[in-house]
């Protein structure tokens, strides 16, 4: 399929909507399979490779629950569209760095994404807006019975699903939670959230999962290990401890209103200003304003755009959103002249679709 198609349209996981979809981005559910009778990638041939990715085309493209998914062969693709899948949450880095055939299947919603040959022969992931983590289990398990059907998945009766990373070793269950946590940044109260949260066994990762550094306020909270838990007990060591985090997060910004309105509401309208009229904005910089512009939403500051809007904007200004709007290969300036002014149309009103306009 043509990528830049999917330009105009976002994925549902950024709609704005569920349980606390204020604070709560996005609730994650990934898990990791092989095949029986394959060796894991680490030690896979080439042949292998190709072995295993048409073995899940061909499951995928049988399997009923999936049965509107696109299919993306990864090794054909450009640079650009890989990190445009990047920065979709369709694939992750590593998927895109590795060597040989591999592809990913996902739908329309961009809910439901199925990654061959990853880390793991495969790795299903569903996303949905807000803290909504038993319809996300309902969704992944669905799909994981369906695939088991015509896949023998690697499982040991002592260990549970083998996998080639340790951690994931179990049930193969990763549970991933994106929070917008700005109040307790600004009262310096995160770090403390991050020291109770470790003690948990739960991780604190950036936008982008393992690897990537905190920006925008944006916090991914997940499990570290799977080995020792059923599912049923990771889903609720996870919903136990986010509902905490965003009540936090509540009386942070209760706080910054009682104590700090004025500086908080210059902060909020100054990021605003530059959004509205700014001619240069770097990719840094912009998830920085848009996080303090959603903070602004949330608490009553700024009434004239939506949640949904701005979850968009976090995805829409990436590198690769913009090289593949603009139809050409950009250099690190003329991607922060092109993203000032696409964001300055979306605020004003005038929503360009594909197509960026200069004013």
């Amino acid at each position: 399929m043509e990528l830049s198609k999917l330009f105009n349209n976002t994925g549902a996981w950024l709609s704005g909507t569920g349980t606390d979809s204020d604070i709560v981005i996005s609730t994650r559910i990934r898990l990791a399979r092989n095949a029986a009778r394959f060796p894991f990638l680490s030690k896979a041939t080439s042949t292998n490779k190709s072995d295993i990715e048409r073995l899940f085309y061909e499951s995928i493209k049988a399997s009923s629950v999936t049965r509107d998914l696109f299919y993306v062969n990864i090794n054909k693709s450009s640079a650009v569209d890989k990190q445009f899948l990047i920065e979709r949450h369709l694939i992750s880095k590593e998927h895109a760095d590795s060597e040989g055939d591999r592809g990913v299947a996902f739908g329309k919603s961009e809910t439901i994404s199925l990654m061959v040959n990853e880390e793991d022969h495969l790795r299903i992931q569903v996303l949905h807006s807000g803290l909504e983590l038993d319809e996300t289990w309902k969704t992944i398990e669905e799909i994981d019975n369906e695939l088991e059907k015509s896949v023998s998945f690697a499982f040991s009766p002592r260990f549970g699903y083998l996998t080639a990373c340790p951690t994931n070793v179990g049930t193969g269950l990763r549970v991933s939670v994106m929070l917008h946590l700005p109040a307790l940044s600004l009262t310096q109260h995160i770090e403390k959230v991050f020291n109770a949260v470790s003690k948990l066994g739960l991780v604190v990762r950036g936008f982008y999962g393992e690897g990537t550094k905190i920006s925008g306020d944006l916090y991914q909270i997940s499990n570290q290990f799977t080995l020792g838990k059923s599912e049923q007990e990771i889903l609720e060591i996870i919903g136990g401890v986010i509902p905490r985090i965003t009540g936090y997060e509540r009386m942070a910004r209760q706080a910054l209103v009682k104590e700090n309105k004025a500086q908080l509401e210059d902060r909020v309208w100054r990021s605003y200003g530059i959004l509205k009229v700014g001619r240069i904005i770097s990719s840094e910089e912009i998830l920085h304003l848009i996080s303090q512009v959603r903070l602004g939403v949330n608490i009553g500051i700024i009434k004239d755009i939506d949640i949904k809007s701005l979850n968009e904007l976090f995805i829409l200004t990436l590198p690769a959103h913009l090289q593949k709007s603009e139809g050409r290969t950009l250099d690190a300036n003329q991607r922060d002249i092109i993203r000032a002014s696409y964001v300055r149309n979306r605020l004003n009103g005038e929503k360009i679709g594909g197509e960026i306009k200069n004013v």
